[in-house]
């Protein structure tokens, strides 16, 4: 205290804060400097060539002067179109589903192995997911020929007639998500066998104290602890999916009838092989508006739990 009894200012506290925030702001330069890359990838893969595919889809289709809206006014008034639309929806939706509850039987499965078995069966059950889809495809193709369905003559050794599995619409598009199915249901597995074993044990064993039973502990327990995953596992596994374009392009080409077109294969069709690339570009587009409904609510749960949680 000075002689004359006044207080001395604190003169720390100034330096100290002007210190701080210039060490904030020399991390935040550091950190997007250190960004820098992932943006120019970001921007040259994704950025650039969705700006171009809206620039094509607003050219005439010799690409010589603009039509603005006019091939979404062309698909909008098409049949085929929302025909390709429904089938999108109708396969994504539906293979998804299967790959989430087959995904979590078999996570759920391996989780109670011990862990010396479960390496050999991860390595097994990996195996699809690790093939290339238009090689597997191709394998998948034989065994649903008419000709030569492997599938079919196991059906004949047990009197049940030949299923049309690339012939008839329907089985065509029931032989398109089984092929899908059976390619993304491992990486549903892996996603979820990591979430299970995140789980903490003191909350099956507080559960299994309480008297609840394995669907209760499964029901309360293990599903609102792996919630967030499912839902981004599920969002990302239905952007692939509407995206897909190799199975149905190795399996059915589209047919028969133009009955298993997605978004993918029809727009490669509109595009490229008919010369129409303006159009072809308005397909690809209309995936957007689908897929930001999705991603709005899916990722608006998953705020909504985190908020909770915190």
């Amino acid at each position: 205290m000075p002689a004359d009894g006044t207080l001395a200012a604190p003169v720390s506290a100034a330096p100290r804060a002007s210190s701080l925030q210039r060490l904030a702001r020399r991390r935040s330069t550091i950190a997007f400097v250190m960004t820098l890359p992932l943006i120019a990838v970001i921007a040259g893969l994704v950025a650039y060539p969705a700006g171009y595919a809206i620039y094509l889809s607003m050219l005439n289709r010799r690409m010589d002067e603009f039509a603005w809206f006019l091939n979404y006014e062309i698909l909008v008034e098409s049949e085929t179109f929302w025909l390709v639309v429904w089938q999108s929806c109708l396969f994504a939706v539906t293979a998804v589903v299967l790959k989430a509850l087959i995904g979590f039987w078999l996570a759920h499965m391996l989780h109670h192995i011990p862990t010396k078995g479960q390496r050999k069966w991860r390595g097994m059950l990996l195996v699809p997911w690790v093939i290339p889809p238009a090689l597997s495809t191709l394998g998948w193709w034989w065994m649903f020929d008419p000709t030569y369905s492997s599938i079919n003559w196991l059906l004949a050794i047990i009197a049940v007639p030949p299923v049309p599995w690339l012939g008839e619409p329907w089985w065509a598009r029931v032989s398109v998500i089984i092929v899908n199915v059976w390619y993304g249901a491992p990486f549903f597995m892996i996603m979820y066998l990591a979430a299970l074993k995140s789980v903490p044990e003191q909350l099956y064993e507080a559960a299994a104290i309480d008297g609840a039973t394995g669907w209760q502990r499964l029901r309360y327990v293990t599903l609102p602890m792996m919630r967030n995953i499912i839902s981004i596992t599920v969002l990302f596994s239905l952007i692939v999916t509407f995206a897909n374009y190799d199975i149905v392009r190795v399996l059915t080409n589209g047919g028969p009838r133009d009955l298993t077109h997605l978004f993918a294969t029809y727009a490669f069709q509109v595009g490229i092989l008919s010369g129409n690339i303006p159009r072809g570009a308005a397909v690809s587009l209309f995936m957007l508006p689908l897929l930001a409904v999705f991603a709005f609510f899916i990722l608006r749960g998953v705020t909504r739990r985190n908020k909770e949680m915190a």
